[in-house]
């Protein structure tokens, strides 16, 4: 009889499913400002579930579908808040302190999820680490972080309480107001890029971290745009493609979000032949599943002493080049390396310089967001004039004294130290052995640094113009 019981109370239960929201949808959350947001659930299958929004105080009520399935669209108004969200269905649900900003999603692997406080392993704490924890009170910026998941089909679902591999201190998924207690073990990248859109532009911001260090850009990529790379994209990886796209990437569509911030490549630059086409690959993949034309700001990766084998400045080339998707910018980062640390410390410059990116191209900030990029040349006799982009206010040489890391070589293609100077927005170079150059490279070994800057302090791109 105890056994039929319980049957028929499970039986019950199954019957009469409670109206549930996504995880992403949850108290103290921020919703993308003035636009329509995607919201939903899951109900039993054909329930009513009736949405109540205090901005508007119009009921919304949508049908569950056979698999109990239900979504919707809320329209958003001006930033600011706290708004409330009723659902309503055998059950109510009601969401406070609802924020309406600027929503981004921040994903890559170490670079990106080094946390503020130290942890030990790779990740020893970042520059000011204490002080930057103890000021970290911003009461309207959000943060949502998400586990370390991997998944072999593509995921509804945020699994709830999965630690982050690296990282065993992070709280459970769900929205949190940040301060000194909650931003500890956060992405440092993110927070920082949040932080300076929080003040810059005085409207609420959320961030949200899916990052994982120690991947490969195959990983967050779905099979179907993998395949669109061609058949050696997996092959270039030695970790199972799609997997943490599955677990982190694909329950997260179709949340409604401004852009995404990468911080990733490492991984990859034993074999950068084709992290141009992958990158195409990830950000058209994602903008068909957030349904939004995203903007996307990426690093460049650091200097850093690898192996002899890997030459980074070739995935830092790839990088560059994948300038030529829309709405993408990238945050140079030859200035702040450690060449015998892979993850260098200052991400408080990191999160900044992607700040900037945003500012100028969503916010309509008028500032300069890029160090000089290299857009051709022209030989004139003995010296070959090298042309850039973003040159600011003018260029200028990093730390003061002469430019270096500047080669240069004849038809025979032999490299050699080249002497460079800037001439107005042009850098001019030249070596006293070759009478007639035909190639330069700049910054292209993995211990350059930076030496060509813009007078606003941004470090130029490391290039060649020969391939």
């Amino acid at each position: 009889m105890k056994k039929l019981l319980i049957l028929l109370f499970s039986l019950s239960s199954t019957l009469h499913a409670e109206v549930t929201l996504h995880r992403l949808f949850g108290s103290g959350m921020v919703l993308q400002r003035e636009t329509e947001v995607a919201i939903w659930g899951w109900a039993e299958p054909g329930e009513q579930v009736s949405l109540t929004c205090s901005w508007n105080n119009t009921p919304i009520s949508i049908k569950a579908d056979v698999k109990g399935d239900w979504s919707a669209k809320l329209k958003t108004e001006k930033a600011g808040g706290p708004h409330t969200i009723d659902v309503a269905g055998s059950n109510k649900i009601t969401l406070n302190d609802v924020l309406f900003g600027e929503v981004w999603l921040a994903s890559g692997q170490s670079n990106m999820e080094m946390p503020l406080h130290p942890v030990g392993g790779p990740y020893r704490g970042i520059h000011n680490w204490e002080e930057e924890i103890a000021n970290a009170n911003y009461p309207n910026l959000r943060f949502f972080q998400i586990g370390s998941i991997k998944a072999k089909d593509k995921q509804k679902r945020i699994k709830a309480g999965v630690k982050k591999k690296f990282i065993r201190q992070v709280p459970e998924s769900k929205w949190q107001s940040c301060s000194p207690e909650t931003v500890k073990y956060f992405s440092a990248v993110a927070y920082f890029f949040a932080r300076d859109l929080n003040e810059e532009l005085d409207v609420p911001i959320g961030i949200i971290d899916a990052s994982w260090g120690a991947t490969y850009i195959q990983q967050w990529i779905s099979a179907e745009y993998l395949k669109q790379v061609g058949p050696d994209a997996g092959k270039s990886s030695k970790k199972t493609p799609t997997l943490i796209y599955n677990g982190m990437i694909a329950p997260l569509m179709p949340f409604t979000l401004r852009g995404a911030i990468w911080n990733q490549g490492e991984g990859n630059s034993g074999a950068p032949e084709n992290y141009k086409r992958l990158m195409e690959a990830l950000v058209a993949d994602w903008r068909s599943g957030f349904q939004r034309d995203l903007s996307f700001y990426y690093v460049q990766l650091a200097p850093f002493n690898y192996n002899a084998r890997t030459n980074v400045a070739l995935l830092r080339e790839q990088q560059f080049k994948a300038l030529s998707i829309e709405k993408s910018a990238m945050a140079v980062t030859l200035d702040i390396g450690n060449l015998k640390d892979i993850h260098p410390k200052n991400k408080q410059e990191v999160g900044r310089r992607l700040a900037l990116c945003a500012l100028a191209n969503d916010y309509n900030k008028k500032i300069v967001f890029s160090g000089p990029l290299y857009r051709g040349m022209e030989i004139k006799g003995s010296k070959i004039h090298l042309k850039f982009d973003h040159v600011g206010s003018g260029l200028d040489v990093f730390g003061g004294g002469e430019l270096n890391f500047f080669e240069i070589a004849g038809k025979d293609g032999v490299l050699i130290k080249g002497n460079a100077v800037i001439l107005g927005d042009e850098v001019l170079v030249d070596a006293a052995t070759i009478k007639n150059p035909v190639a330069v490279r700049y910054a292209f070994k993995n211990q350059s640094t930076a030496s060509l800057i813009n007078k606003e302090g941004l470090p130029a791109s490391s290039f060649r113009t020969d391939d």
